[in-house]
């Protein structure tokens, strides 16, 4: 539906929702939505989405991680290098082309992923604990389709941070 094809109370609808994804990211931001307890904000989110992009993909290249999450190959560069230092992730040299490195999960990093997992995991049960289960899941149904329609919009306009949401 385009802009000029939106009823009045289509807009009233839709002015509530643009204002409650802004408040949702602002609120996501301030919390990181990092779990709880001491695991709360320990990891930031370009962190916890390259380990778990190379956990549900195993390893790979810096340009093909880049590719997989729609960022530049230089981003994904820069925001490796803390994570090889810390030992969460491991480089390796390519075995067939000694130039290229390989990027994976390393077992502390394994091992910090799913704490930061179960944290999070934990705050989401408790953020929709009076939720019936057919509201969780129709939330992750929605949220999900909301993610996917907002990064092929992204895609179709070449802006980076095109993702699919659920490998995220």
């Amino acid at each position: 539906m385009s802009m000029d094809m939106t009823t009045v109370a289509d807009s009233g609808l839709l002015d509530t929702l643009q204002h409650e994804v802004a408040v949702f990211a602002r609120r996501a931001e301030q919390t990181r939505l990092g779990g709880v307890g001491q695991v709360r904000n320990s990891m930031d989110r370009a962190a916890y989405l390259l380990l778990n992009r190379l956990d549900k993909e195993g390893p790979m290249g810096v340009k093909a991680l880049a590719a997989s999450m729609g960022i530049d190959s230089s981003t994904v560069t820069r925001q490796v290098a803390p994570l090889v230092d810390t030992g969460l992730v491991k480089r390796t040299s390519h075995p067939e082309d000694g130039r290229a490195v390989v990027l994976q999960l390393s077992p502390r990093g394994q091992s910090r992923l799913e704490e930061v997992r179960s944290s999070r995991r934990q705050l989401m049960a408790e953020l929709t604990q009076d939720w019936a289960p057919e509201e969780r899941e129709a939330f992750c149904t929605l949220l999900t389709r909301f993610n996917t329609a907002l990064s092929s919009r992204m895609a179709a306009q070449g802006i980076s941070g095109t993702d699919s949401p659920t490998a995220s």
